[in-house]
């Protein structure tokens, strides 16, 4: 029987997670401007992010959340079976996933992105900003 290389598996994940950022859904793509650059709740979120065999799509390690939207194709039985398997390995190494339908974040976006703040403010204390630059003092300059 033929063994798993670790690290042939994260090396394929990468690519999977770099393909999935390029064919974002409309709803990775909204939900990514609001969540991107320490803009929501002053914590980082990671888009596409491999974690062991998966990829979470919003991944906030401050918070150890895990934001999933989810198409139509998550309601087949074999991909709900599927989707409970990758819900319970996560969860065994202390993530929590909220999972979202692509259409539930489009018509209720308050709605999602309130469940997100809460969980935000309910295990972590976001990182200050760093102080801005500092004007160098204009005293005893002659003009």
């Amino acid at each position: 029987m033929a063994q798993s290389n670790p690290t042939r598996r994260v090396q394929h994940n990468r690519g999977n997670a770099r393909a999935l950022r390029l064919n974002a859904t409309e709803s990775e793509r909204k939900l990514w401007a609001i969540l991107r650059k320490k803009q929501f709740a002053g914590v980082r979120f990671r888009r596409q992010q491999p974690l062991g065999p998966y990829i979470a799509d919003f991944f906030c390690s401050t918070a150890d959340l895990i934001v999933e939207l989810d198409g139509s194709q998550h309601g087949l039985d074999e991909n709900v079976a599927y989707d409970e398997a990758r819900t319970a390995w996560l969860a065994e190494r202390g993530y929590r996933v909220l999972r979202f339908s692509n259409e539930e974040f489009l018509k209720h976006r308050d709605v999602v992105i309130d469940s997100i703040s809460r969980v935000i403010l309910e295990t972590c204390i976001p990182l200050p900003e760093p102080p801005l630059a500092v004007r160098p003092s204009l005293k005893g300059r002659v003009e």
